[in-house]
């Protein structure tokens, strides 16, 4: 070190860098190690400087117009004791010196300091994420829950339940698109009530509350729709970002919920022998075809709805006389084309590729025909006898002619109900054709229908 002054205020202010050098360092007589360096562009620090070892340390303090050379105090008048309002450049040297003095780095401590500050910095800002994470987390809805579930979950769905999640959660309030109800809005599915609530409020009171509701105003849809949502919540409780959000145990597998639902009721809407007259003929009177011939092939194949109402003019085949029918139990079914079915199919008109097509349906495929069903019903004098009922009761007819029970159930798409049927039975078409044949001429002989099997149209094909 130089020469050693007397540092003052008004003398720190004087100091300049002489000519010709790029700095200049004045050091303080009576504080060690106390310095004032004078750049030649005016710029003027206090710094310090040191032994640590056999090597110097040099820490910059400040400018002199932020840190005064002596500290600045003021009188505590509660405790009347003096407090340092403002550190001044001897004493951060003297502090200085005593790390030096004890074996610390000022300098590098200054930079542990700063990193300690910006991973501290760092992770407040993450916790802040983090928090805000977590908050949207809670917050996230069962609608939104729900999308996630069917986009992962569809893959492995048959396209009827899918298209049952789906309704049972929609809101409602679009444009019906049923035959007669164009005027009037869909109303909400059961599940629509939950689809705004976070999921991590969907407990067992919200729900046991609207089983209470839904279960007086129409059970048989919140039974289907309590069922679906305990999968759901049983998904959720099983996928890491949910897990912690949904309440366990299964919110929606609670004893109240199942009872106030009920248990479902059995189904005994049938066609009897004495009614097939009156039914086949009100159902023949109807003026769209594709309606009078979808409500007859359901009857006279006991086929699901739906799966008679998804048949594309592809599933025909007269080559073989056969009808490839896509259903829930085994994926799809091949069943006879019988004759009076090829007859109502062959005078079909062909304006897309669905066999029941509609030319004022948005999917070009006809819905399902439960309000001209009621109604030629009613005229005939049935009452309730729903869609499913034409499947019951072609089942229930085959009873007359002892058809065998594994020959109706294969044509049904009824799973086999015994060992020998699942592993030793398998009819070939033209065994089910014999027995299929003989049950659709016993039901139009006793609906009165004079149909012989030449009649058939021989002009129907399969089409690519």
């Amino acid at each position: 070190m130089g020469k050693r002054e007397n540092f003052t205020a008004a003398r720190v202010a004087e100091f300049t860098c002489p000519a010709g050098k790029q700095q200049a360092i004045y050091w303080d007589a009576k504080q060690p190690g106390l310095g004032l360096r004078v750049t030649a562009t005016g710029a003027r620090a206090y710094v310090f400087q040191g032994w640590l070892g056999a090597g110097a340390v040099r820490v910059t303090i400040g400018r002199p117009e932020v840190w005064p050379l002596e500290s600045v105090w003021t009188l505590d008048k509660a405790s009347g004791k003096r407090i340092e309002v403002q550190r001044g450049a001897r004493q951060e040297a003297a502090r200085l010196k005593a790390l030096v003095d004890g074996g610390i780095n000022p300098a590098e401590q200054r930079r542990e300091q700063a990193e300690a500050r910006e991973q501290a910095k760092a992770d407040k800002a993450t916790a802040a994420v983090l928090a805000e994470t977590e908050e949207q987390r809670q917050a996230l809805t069962v609608g939104e829950v729900w999308t996630a579930y069917l986009e992962e979950r569809r893959p492995h769905w048959s396209a009827l339940h899918y298209r049952d999640n789906v309704d049972k959660a929609r809101l409602g309030g679009a444009k019906s698109q049923a035959r007669g109800q164009t005027d009037r809005k869909t109303q909400p599915g059961p599940l629509a009530e939950f689809m705004p609530l976070p999921l991590a409020q969907l407990d067992a009171a919200t729900i046991e509350a609207w089983a209470a509701r839904e279960g007086q105003k129409r059970p048989t849809s919140a039974r289907l729709a309590w069922r679906l949502l305990g999968v759901f919540l049983t998904w959720c409780a099983e996928q890491p970002q949910y897990a912690d959000i949904v309440q366990t145990p299964n919110p929606a597998k609670t004893k109240r919920t199942r009872e106030a639902l009920g248990k479902p009721g059995m189904k005994s809407d049938v066609l009897t022998r004495e009614q097939l007259p009156a039914w086949f003929a009100h159902v023949r009177q109807i003026q769209n075809p594709a309606i009078a011939a979808a409500l007859q092939i359901m009857l006279l194949t006991g086929a699901r709805p739906g799966e008679v109402l998804s048949l594309r003019w592809e599933d025909m085949n007269t080559q073989w006389k056969s009808i490839t029918i896509r259903d829930k139990v085994e994926g799809e079914r091949m069943i006879p084309l019988t004759p009076y079915v090829a007859h109502l199919l062959a005078a079909l008109p062909r304006r897309n590729a669905w066999v029941f097509s509609s030319a004022s349906s948005a999917s070009g495929q006809l819905s399902k025909p439960n309000t001209p069903h009621a109604r030629a019903c009613k005229a005939a004098g049935l009452e309730d006898l729903t869609l499913h009922g034409l499947r019951r009761s072609f089942s229930t007819l085959t009873e007359w002619l002892e058809i065998p029970a594994g020959v109706v159930a294969q044509i049904m798409g009824h799973k086999p109900s015994a060992t020998a049927e699942r592993h030793y039975k398998v009819r070939p078409l033209d065994l089910l054709r014999v027995h299929h044949e003989r049950i659709e001429a016993w039901i139009l002989e006793q609906a009165g229908i004079d149909f012989q099997a030449t009649q058939a149209l021989p002009t129907l094909r399969r089409v690519k």
